[in-house]
């Protein structure tokens, strides 16, 4: 048995979808660039691995991202935040 307190008790409730704290615009901003570099970072890193499986030879190089990669994903992650949805 777990002692109270010992394990978070979240609810989710209509009103409470993402918590009940608000961020400022630079703090979302600062949260969504976090986020794309991850998604950037992992996209590039598939592509390695993908290429190193291949036989030597076929290979090719990997570029590396950009900031204008992490620019547009975060983009992307901004207008999926945008959208006001309906219930």
């Amino acid at each position: 048995m777990f002692p109270i307190g010992a394990y978070p008790i979240n609810t989710y409730t209509k009103e409470n979808k993402m918590g009940n704290s608000s961020k400022s615009g630079y703090e979302l901003r600062t949260d969504l660039l976090g986020m794309a570099i991850g998604i950037v970072q992992e996209k590039v890193s598939r592509q390695f691995e993908n290429e190193h499986m291949k036989p030597e030879g076929q290979r090719l190089p990997v570029a590396p991202f950009t900031t204008e990669d992490v620019i547009n994903e975060a983009e992307k992650l901004y207008m999926f935040v945008q959208i006001k949805q309906v219930d």
